[in-house]
């Protein structure tokens, strides 16, 4: 590292700035290139193996491009100035056109509020109002695809993209909070009579997590009827939770105005934010924090790589305007507020993965890549099983625990208490005549026999197999005169 190799084979060396951008290249490099390349000189056919060179080439190219796209995209601040202090219509004018198109304001004051969600892909957005009014929008050519007035706020529904009622959700009540996962086509959901409005899906492995009003968060999965987790996070009410995309960071926010970021690996704070009474918050691709509070939005972020986030930009909107959710849009450096009038839309420079994955998500899928996608997801859908804490886990083996055997004090122990659970029992009283207390006495005493039958049994089969060991361990078995005779005689050496 920190040589290049000239034309006529010499090395140059490279300055130590140019040495620290070239290391930080290599390793955004390996990540585009997935895994090693194909062995090309264990091949005898040259026409393939100029072929697969060639591939191998493009794939190279292609790769040291997307590491070299990705690199930067923040803000930098010169001298003393400071990035949040940068204003929307200054960033209006350094952008080009077509990014100065993704900052809007829609105002519907009759409607509102307003909350909202983007697809994988970041093409469309799903917005709807509390009067019922819904709206899809395609966020490319900023066309409105669909729009309709549901004049229903108590029970889900699910529509298709024309606008046409699929199902009816009424097992689920009065919905506050829904949540989808996308990778086992489940729907989550919470009540009014959970008494909480706070819920978010972990995207690493599935979990659902909720806030509760007494300051802690509990993480769940479809198969469990109690909580994975419990934790105590904040002191008041849980008014916003997130998830950082790696699935390893917890962003929680409290009424006692504070953020505090979690490494959900070790269940520890790993810093706390005060000031902020957040009521959303939303990370981004590249790991940017959005919170939202009355009328202004606050972007954070961990420049250092060392999970301290600082204040990078802020946007207020207009004065007495309510935000109730922050989302940023996928593959884009947009931020788009969900508000009591409406919803706004602000350019947020590195909030957003420039290298998008057509396997994972297309931003310019066409309808049949749309069709096709959605027959392999249903197909390829994951079982409510694989839900869990370590994901990680799935696959291997359950390493073997040899099972320790208890101890007379134990099994001793154990048997008292079955016994004193029985005496507790009350007995069915009966007629005259078959209430006796001879009759109540027996009756008990069965009880404590069936109770002890168990370890008595066990007992028994012990000694059994113990008394059988010694008879086989024994190298002669004494028997009676009268067999003797039959037994026969080991040969002479």
């Amino acid at each position: 590292m920190g040589l290049e190799e000239e034309a006529g084979g010499s090395a140059k060396i490279l300055p130590p700035t140019e040495q620290e951008l070239s290391a930080e290249l290599d390793t955004k490099l390996q990540k585009y290139l997935r895994g090693e390349g194909a062995d090309l000189e264990a091949l005898k056919d040259k026409k393939l193996k100029g072929q697969l060179f060639v591939r191998e080439k493009l794939y190279g190219n292609s790769a040291k491009a997307a590491a070299k796209f990705e690199k930067g995209g923040y803000l930098e601040a010169e001298g003393v100035e400071k990035t949040w202090r940068i204003k929307q219509d200054q960033l209006t004018r350094e952008v080009d056109i077509l990014s100065s198109r993704n900052q809007y304001d829609i105002v519907l004051k009759d409607l509102g509020p307003y909350t909202l969600d983007f697809t994988p892909s970041g093409r469309y957005m799903a917005t709807a109002g509390r009067k019922g009014h819904v709206a899809i929008v395609d966020m490319k050519s900023m066309e409105l695809i669909r729009e309709m007035q549901v004049k229903e706020t108590v029970y889900p529904y699910i529509y298709n993209r024309d606008g046409i009622e699929l199902h009816c959700l009424k097992e689920h009540g009065a919905v506050s909070r829904l949540q989808f996962l996308k990778n086992h086509f489940l729907l989550a959901s919470i009540n009014k009579f959970g008494r909480t409005e706070t819920m978010q899906i972990n995207p690493y492995n599935g979990v659902v997590a909720v806030g509760h009003s007494a300051g802690t968060v509990s993480m769940w999965k479809p198969t469990s009827a109690a909580p994975l987790v419990k934790m105590l996070c904040h002191h008041g009410p849980i008014s916003a939770l997130a998830f950082h995309p790696n699935g390893h960071l917890m962003a929680s926010c409290g009424r006692e105005k504070k953020i505090k970021i979690w490494d959900l690996r070790k269940f520890e704070v790993v810093q706390t934010i005060p000031g902020h009474h957040a009521k959303t918050l939303d990370f981004s691709q590249k790991g940017l924090l959005a919170a939202g509070t009355g009328s202004y939005a606050q972007v954070l972020g961990d420049f250092s790589g060392t999970q301290n986030y600082s204040r990078y930009m802020g946007h207020s909107i207009a004065k007495g305007y309510q935000i109730g959710k922050v989302s940023f849009r996928p593959y884009e450096d947009v931020l788009v507020m969900g508000h009591s009038m409406g919803w706004s839309s602000i350019l947020i420079p590195g909030s957003g993965e420039p290298n998008f994955d057509t396997w994972v998500a297309n931003p310019f899928e066409t309808s049949e890549q749309r069709r096709e996608k959605e027959i392999h997801s249903l197909l390829d859908k994951l079982p409510p099983e694989t839900i869990m804490l370590d994901p990680s886990k799935i696959g291997t083996l359950r390493p073997y625990k040899k099972r320790e055997k208890p101890t007379k004090e134990e099994i001793e122990a154990e048997k008292e208490a079955a016994v004193e659970s029985v005496k507790d029992i009350a007995l069915k009283k009966k007629t005259k005549g078959r209430n006796k207390t001879s009759k109540r006495v027996m009756k008990r005493k069965v009880l404590i026999d069936k109770a002890k039958k168990p370890f008595l049994e066990k007992q028994m089969l012990e000694e059994g197999k113990v008394a059988g060991k010694k008879r086989n361990l024994g190298e002669e078995t004494e028997l009676p005169a009268s067999l003797k005779r039959f037994v026969r005689k080991k040969a002479a050496v």
